[in-house]
């Protein structure tokens, strides 16, 4: 039985450059510059003061009360030198709180469990301020209590978007940790099947995880195709389940979570530790050492390409990407700093960009052939160049996962992305 979806692409996936480089624990550097606005939702409110003494651990970020928030927690010790804004690998602003390290690392994690139960690993997966730490950085205890009754737990390990690693590395150096996270979320849940979806370009993964997986764990190979990691397309490829229009997975009676962020679960309720850390992969043919490693937030996009860079032959590249090449976040220099959604800093060269020149629309279709929400994203750029809100909402462009398969494949090299987030801004601007 093959594992897959209904259309989607075959991009080239660039995994060789980094997938057998084992993590390794990147120098923090002298300062860092840690967000509060690394979770979808509300922003931490900074609880600590220029001249403060924290340590790693130390919360330094509250989650608003009554919104949908998260904690944020010093990554190093030291002292608080700054409360500023700065720019976010979003393109936006939002307040930081710079600490000097002291180099010391000196450590105040959350307080030993005395019980471990459905409530009380919620409440501390809380406290640690986890959150989806495969890009959509969704408050984790927000999603442990579904409205709605689930049978399955699914985990996301497809890591499908090219050049990223870091999912894959986790997989094969914690995968007894790993394995402790999905046991706990199916506690919580209260569920008694797991699924555990792997592309199977990750052979070595496969083999470790059904090696340690319990009687209640399945360990799925899907099939190498993007976007197989996106939510609804993983649930389809694994249960045979359509997430309703406008639906969540847990409207057909699922929850999903990502490999790294079930990983953190078992370190905050076994190690005390919050979420301050995260495994990020470096590639692409403008970095001289492609690697995988393990970086606090706060760190600077600037401090982890000087690490991975040698500064005697230092390759020239065209684009920075934060996050994978489809879905990822072009910068416009090394500024913003890596947070818990950081899953990868990609430096790609002219060869590796498609520069295909902007030309009229020739009706090919091939963009409907491979969206993988079936639907039509030559009518979304026809409707942002007549600025036809009613038209995009016609044909659905709030369905659209953004997963840029559709630019992918347009050969006039129309920016059907670009139009479709306009167009969402403007949908949600006419409400």
């Amino acid at each position: 039985m093959k594992f897959t979806f209904k259309n989607g692409i075959h991009p080239k996936y660039h995994k060789e450059l980094a997938k057998d480089k084992a993590l390794e624990e990147m120098p923090t550097p002298q300062t860092v510059l840690i967000s509060m606005a690394q979770h979808i939702g509300a922003p931490a409110v900074p609880v600590v003061s220029v001249g403060d003494e924290v340590r790693v651990g130390t919360l330094i970020g509250a989650a608003r009360e009554n919104a949908l928030s998260c904690n944020v927690h010093s990554s190093v010790s030291g002292k608080v030198l700054a409360i500023v804004d700065h720019v976010t690998p979003m393109g936006g602003l939002a307040r930081h709180v710079e600490i000097e390290n002291d180099g010391q690392y000196t450590e105040e994690f959350l307080p030993t469990m005395t019980e471990i139960n459905a409530e009380s690993v919620v409440q501390r997966i809380k406290d640690a301020g986890i959150v989806g730490m495969g890009g959509a950085t969704f408050p984790t205890a927000a999603k442990l209590r579904p409205a709605k009754p689930v049978d399955t737990l699914i985990v996301n390990g497809a890591e499908c978007e090219p050049y990223i690693c870091c999912d894959n590395r986790i997989m094969l150096e914690c995968a007894p940790r790993f394995i402790q996270g999905v046991e706990l979320v199916m506690m919580v849940l209260g569920v008694e099947r797991a699924i555990i979806g792997v592309e199977k370009n990750k052979p070595l993964a496969l083999k470790l995880l059904r090696s340690l997986a319990k009687p209640n764990m399945q360990v799925v190979g899907l099939e190498s195709k993007y976007p197989q990691g996106a939510e609804k397309q993983l649930i389809y490829a694994l249960l045979k389940r359509k997430v309703p229009t406008g639906g969540l997975p847990m409207d057909v009676g699922v929850v999903g979570l990502n490999f790294q962020t079930v990983k953190a679960i078992a370190d905050a309720v076994y190690e005390n530790r919050p979420l301050y850390r995260r495994a990020m992969t470096v590639s692409g043919g403008g970095i001289d050492r492609p690697c995988n490693l393990m970086v606090r937030v706060g760190v600077r996009y600037s401090d982890v390409y000087a690490y991975c860079s040698d500064p005697d032959t230092t390759r020239e590249y065209s684009e920075i990407i934060s996050g994978g090449p489809m879905m990822g976040h072009a910068q416009a220099n090394l500024d913003a700093t890596v947070g818990k959604g950081s899953s990868a800093l990609l430096f790609l060269t002219d060869a590796e960009i498609n520069k295909k020149p902007l030309t009229t629309c020739i009706n090919c279709s091939r963009c409907r052939k491979v969206c993988p929400m079936n639907l039509m994203p030559m009518m979304f750029d026809r409707a942002m160049e007549n600025a036809d809100v009613e038209t995009a909402k016609r044909y659905g462009v709030m369905n659209c996962m953004e997963c840029g398969s559709c630019t992918f494949v347009c050969p006039a090299g129309r920016h059907l992305i670009q139009s479709i987030r306009l167009l969402k801004k403007m949908v949600k601007e006419s409400k």
